[in-house]
């Protein structure tokens, strides 16, 4: 296929120059960048309805575009020439190039730099039990102040009302700076990534059930039982949802620390597990951040956020004096992955003018074709692509609406690490 142009960036070239057949280039705007291949959309087919209307019109303006870039030596050069397999190919090297790259920049975090775990070693212990939104969580003394069972503050000798429940984890002898090296009779490794959600998940589903701790303190290993009780807890962190789940009252010390090259698949996939179901709640996220950029709504911390509200929060990671160099660095390498991830998942969606609905057009034809030969009939031919133009200008103004969204929001209702 011949490619007229290689530019990083959009707008108005700033600098290029041309080798061979191709013209590689800078523009002024750098928030992406592309290739022009020729004969991306197919001529008009034979018999099609020459009756004008608006829509036909603007199909036709689109293809006749699209054709001025085919010089008489292009020949099976082409893009709509090109079997699909190829064409697909092609669409999916860009998506591919992001995902190599994320790979990357998470595998040399993870084995060589190290990365931002939830230990296993125990920060706090809280002396009582308070449920998540409890109105007492702020006072000095919060363990001294009768609550009831919703976490109202009431006056002490009233119906349903006490002074808060001694935690578990201060009833069984935990103290801040022990280790958990196995819960439950499972081993834990106590950096490893996964470790605390292990710990986590053993203490959620144990309410009233007694579990073994294995903890390391002091350099010696003590096992002790515990009993987590049922409490009303956050769902997530930066959530107001709550649940009802096991408790023991204690809290992870957070650290950088390396993983094993074994460690990079399972890391990597729960990284795009969670990054499928960010871009799926994105839609339904939406009013809620309209919300806070008109309407001074607090911001929801597990929200879409823009590149301006990127930078904000990497400047101030950048600033903050309690992080050292390497977990700087972490948080930048980092940062690059999950763009280049979001950027592999976004673009294979499957609508155009994505790459992902390039990709769907292929394979709709090539299942257009055996369709049509299993029933003895001709081959259909090339589907025509700009019959979707309409549905990608429409997409790529709802992509600019989101955009701008974002910008607003991230100026006048930042998500900020405060």
């Amino acid at each position: 296929m011949r490619v007229p142009q290689f530019m990083v960036g959009f707008g108005p070239t700033v600098l290029s120059r041309t080798r061979g057949e191709t013209e590689y280039g800078i523009k002024a705007v750098p928030l992406g960048g592309y290739i022009r291949i020729v004969g991306m959309i197919p001529p008009a087919e034979e018999g099609e309805s020459k009756r004008a209307t608006r829509m036909r019109s603007f199909i036709a303006e689109v293809r006749g575009q699209a054709q001025d870039d085919v010089l008489p030596t292009d020949a099976d050069r082409v893009f709509w020439k090109k079997p699909w397999w190829q064409r697909v190919i092609v669409m999916f090297a860009g998506p591919f190039h992001n995902l190599v790259l994320a790979v990357v920049f998470f595998a040399i975090v993870l084995t060589a730099v190290g990365t931002s775990v939830l230990s296993t070693q125990i920060r706090t212990v809280p002396a009582c039990v308070l449920p998540a939104g409890a109105a007492t969580a702020g006072a000095e003394d919060p363990c001294a102040v009768p609550i009831t069972a919703a976490g109202e503050e009431c006056t002490a000798g009233a119906e349903g009302c006490a002074l808060p429940q001694r935690s578990p984890a201060a009833e069984a002898g935990l103290r801040p700076g022990d280790t958990i090296v196995a819960i439950g009779g499972t081993p834990v490794e106590p950096t490893d990534y996964s470790s605390w959600t292990t710990v986590q998940d053993a203490i959620r589903s144990s309410p009233g059930e007694p579990l073994d701790l294995v903890i390391e303190r002091d350099g010696e290993r003590r096992e002790l039982t515990v009993t987590p009780i049922a409490n009303t807890v956050y769902t997530e962190a930066g959530s107001d949802e709550t649940t009802t789940a096991g408790y023991l009252g204690i809290s992870p010390l957070g650290t950088l620390a390396r993983q094993d090259v074994a460690d990079v698949p399972g890391y990597f996939g729960m990284i795009v597990t969670n990054s499928v179901q960010r871009l799926v709640e994105i839609p339904e996220k939406i009013p809620q951040l309209f919300r806070a950029a008109f309407l001074g709504e607090e911001r929801d911390v597990n929200g879409p956020i823009g590149v301006v509200g990127v930078g904000r929060i990497s400047g101030e990671a950048f600033a903050l004096e309690q992080l050292s160099g390497m977990e700087k660095l972490s948080f930048f390498l980092s940062l690059l992955a999950s763009v280049n991830l979001v950027l592999f998942l976004f673009n294979l969606l499957p609508i155009y003018p994505l790459d992902g609905g390039h990709i769907a057009g292929a394979l709709y034809e090539k299942a257009r074709a055996t369709v049509a030969r299993l029933r003895g009939r001709p081959d259909p031919g090339p589907f025509d692509i700009a019959r979707l133009m309409p549905v990608a200008y429409a997409v790529a103004g709802l992509f600019l609406a989101l955009s701008l969204l974002l910008v607003v929001a991230d100026l006048v209702n930042p998500i900020t690490l405060g």
